[in-house]
């Protein structure tokens, strides 16, 4: 069996000079170009010379294969595979010299070359391998070097750019000097965060933004910082495809940029801290004077001098925390900002509260914020809260409460994800303030009897029925509509349910009551 292709090895260089570039040097000046004219923009990365029988198995990727045609005097028929086989390991050329083993050149073997692209070189005689390796070689540092000091230079300009305390902005700017090509620094949704360049070609730039990857005239790096993915570094060149040398002072641009976003990532991270603070103090009612609290709400963009709406989001039971508070945040602060630019928002440990306008439509701005979390966030709800108006900061403490209580009672009342406003809670929220639990049981206990609990059918069925005919005002007829029973079938439930509840057709007190025990029940959690 043939030995594996060695496709790369150590130290392998990664940027060349193309085969026109190297028939363009001294040694190959009398050197002629038989067959692959198509192939001439290949890149030759190294040399290596074939003067033995198994020098396949040796190739490497943009070589330039030097030979006398020696491992094939005996062969003459393993020319015609032995293009397509250095083709299909990805070589630059093939250069022989004729006259010594190998008199001519099969034509089956140049219409090969001709249909691959792949160059074939006729040296002449008078050139020694080793001026050709030496040459060709220098030349292929030389270019590499050059390269390696244009990216250090692009390195140093990049690093000056957060060390002076310049953002994205600044670094597309000193990258599309630096290549002269139009850049824009994306985020993770493909919005345009900045963009430099010629401005013929930024307008032309926005509209690629989003491609991925690279093809041809645009290229995209991924920005990532902390193992997160926070978007990318696209250029675009109207010239022609961008160089492979340029892909790397653009990679370099997308670690600076990384660091560009890390270093803002903590600011606000601070900022938020601060925020947050405030306002908790505000909620709680520790911030200090009226005028204090104006004047750092000021600094901090928000108006809470005006009448206002509080509105607490509450992430649900089964909510991890951990992943979903973050996005919890940055969903309410993006909806309340489209509603309100002067409204206040911070997240707490597992709940965010909203400060807006009263003149707002706070259910939009819940709707808004719900629906951008979703985007976010696969799995877990939140439920939200509302307050009354409150006029200004004084009051802020009071309209909190409202908002959490609303919140809770409704995620009670309904499940997760409810949405529930302080003024409608009713009766709920004046059962919301018993704190003894275990006196609200008892009371649903001695109220229901066996209809409390949820662990026979037919009770359960019962007290549906009994749930109806309440909220009916005890209309017969209508109660049978609505749970699709014959009027005798209702009135024989009515009557087992007066013998074990009491007669509560008769004794409004006893179904004020029972109205009470069954509002208990609806308050899950209780």
């Amino acid at each position: 069996m043939e030995p594996p292709v060695r496709l790369a090895s150590t130290g392998t260089i990664i940027h060349g000079v193309s085969v026109g570039e190297v028939l363009g040097v001294s040694t190959l000046a009398k050197a002629t170009l038989i067959a692959g004219r198509s192939g001439l923009d290949r890149i030759v990365q190294r040399l290596n010379v074939m003067e033995v029988p198994d020098i396949l198995a040796w190739v490497k990727p943009h070589e330039l294969l030097l030979t006398t045609g020696y491992p094939l005097r005996n062969t003459p028929q393993s020319l015609d595979r032995l293009v397509a086989d250095l083709d299909e390991r990805g070589l630059a050329a093939l250069a022989i010299k004729l006259g010594r083993y190998v008199d001519e050149l099969p034509a089956e073997m140049v219409a090969q070359a001709d249909r691959l692209g792949f160059p074939l070189i006729v040296l002449p005689n008078d050139v020694g391998f080793d001026d050709i390796l030496n040459q060709v070689l220098t030349d292929i540092l030389n270019r590499q070097a050059a390269v390696l000091v244009r990216a250090e230079e692009a390195h140093r300009a990049l690093v000056q750019v957060v060390l002076a305390g310049g953002g994205l902005g600044e670094v597309a700017t000193e990258v599309a000097a630096l290549l002269d090509v139009a850049v824009a620094a994306v985020d993770g949704a493909g919005r345009v965060l900045a963009c430099a360049g010629p401005p013929e070609h930024v307008a032309a730039l926005r509209r690629m933004a989003g491609t991925a990857g690279r093809t041809g005239e645009v290229v995209s790096v991924p920005v990532v910082a902390g193992g997160h993915h926070h978007g990318r570094i696209v250029a675009h060149s109207p010239a022609g495809p961008i160089r492979d040398s340029d892909i790397g002072i653009l990679e370099r641009a997308a670690t600076v940029a990384a660091l560009v976003i890390t270093r803002q990532d903590a600011v606000n991270a601070v900022e938020s801290k601060y925020r947050a603070d405030f306002l908790r103090d505000v909620l709680t009612g520790r911030a200090g004077s009226a005028e204090r609290i104006a004047n750092r709400s000021r600094a901090f963009g928000w108006d809470l001098e005006r009448p206002v709406t509080v509105l607490v989001a509450e992430l649900d039971p089964e909510c991890d925390e951990r992943t979903a508070q973050d996005r919890l945040v940055a969903s309410w602060t993006s909806a309340m900002r489209r509603h309100d630019p002067c409204g206040a928002a911070a997240g707490f440990s597992h709940e965010v509260v909203a400060v807006v306008d009263a003149l707002v439509d706070s259910s939009k701005v819940a709707r808004d914020a719900a629906a951008a979390f979703a985007d976010a966030s696969s799995v877990g709800t939140f439920s939200t809260g509302t307050s009354r108006s409150c006029p200004g900061a004084d009051s802020l403490p009071e309209a909190y409460g409202q908002a959490l209580k609303a919140a809770r009672v409704g995620r009670q009342l309904h499940g997760p994800g409810a949405v529930a406003h302080f003024d409608q809670l009713g009766v709920y929220r004046l059962l919301s303030l018993v704190n003894d639990t275990a006196e609200l049981h008892a009371f649903v206990r001695e109220t229901l009897g066996p209809l409390a609990a949820d662990d026979d059918t037919e009770n359960a069925d019962l007290r549906r029925t009994l749930q109806v005919l309440l909220e009916t005002n005890l209309n017969v007829a209508e109660t049978a509509r609505r749970l699709h029973f014959h009027y005798n079938t209702l009135r024989y439930r009515i009557g087992k349910l007066e013998r074990l509840l009491g007669n509560f057709t008769e004794d409004p007190h006893l179904r004020l009551n029972l109205t009470l025990a069954l509002h208990v029940l609806r308050m899950r959690g209780i």
